[in-house]
């Protein structure tokens, strides 16, 4: 049983559920009714389907939870995903840009993109998985259009470089970057607070400026959430 959802007060396409039990979770809403992805409830309000979000499945989540002011990805936008994996946040961003918007999922691993396929893409028209590598974005232009925001979640070093070569090809001249970081894929030697700044530091290099960070723990220990977007935008 569900008391209510209501939309998120600062982000489009994000909704807040009261819970039976008093709590309250994100949920986005459902563009597969009757289907979820990773296990995650589903809840009925007013006739729509919604699907809980989970903060320590999803980074983005942890985000929002963790305080991020912004959340640019918007109903009807283009997004490309940089290691989508078997699709847990990809799929609530589909769920978010709805049917008119489109995620273009990049994963290099052939086992999370064959989950990432079956499970996920199969049912949702407004996917479109690509089993590639993110550090050669020329690779994949083919599949691509310019796109309205990036978010980039790849256990790989120089993840801010990775997401920066990709932006110069896809991204729009006022878009906006989400790059969740992985610390100790980048340096496991180095206090994770030194990693987010060459991290941001590099973005800014890059023709970026930083409008949002956040530290993800306790749902994600050693990560960060950076919100960029285009100097002069």
């Amino acid at each position: 049983m569900v008391i209510d959802v209501e939309p998120h007060p600062s982000f489009k396409g994000i909704f807040i559920a009261e819970l039976e039990d008093g709590t309250s979770r994100l949920a986005t809403r459902n563009l597969t009714p009757r289907r979820n992805v990773y296990g995650e409830r589903l809840v009925v309000s007013e006739g729509f389907e919604y699907r809980i979000w989970d903060p320590f499945r999803s980074k983005l989540a942890a985000g929002i939870l963790k305080g991020l002011k912004t959340e640019p990805i918007q109903p009807d936008h283009k997004v490309l995903y940089l290691g989508a994996a078997s699709g847990t946040t990809a799929s609530h961003i589909s769920d978010l840009v709805g049917s008119a918007g489109r995620v273009y999922c990049v994963e290099f691993a052939e086992r999370s993109m064959r989950e990432l396929v079956n499970n996920v893409c199969a049912f949702r028209p407004n996917m479109t998985p690509i089993l590639e590598d993110a550090r050669v974005p020329g690779r994949y232009t083919m599949f691509l259009e310019i796109v309205d925001d990036i978010y980039c979640d790849i256990a790989q070093p120089e993840q801010g470089r990775i997401l920066a070569d990709n932006a110069d090809l896809f991204l729009k001249g006022d878009g906006w970057i989400l790059l969740a970081v992985k610390s100790q894929s980048i340096d496991v030697t180095e206090e994770p607070s030194e990693v987010y700044k060459k991290e941001i530091k590099a973005l800014k290099g890059r023709g970026f400026a930083v409008s949002d960070f956040v530290n993800l723990e306790p749902y994600e220990k050693a990560h960060a959430m950076i919100i960029a977007r285009r100097t002069g935008a």
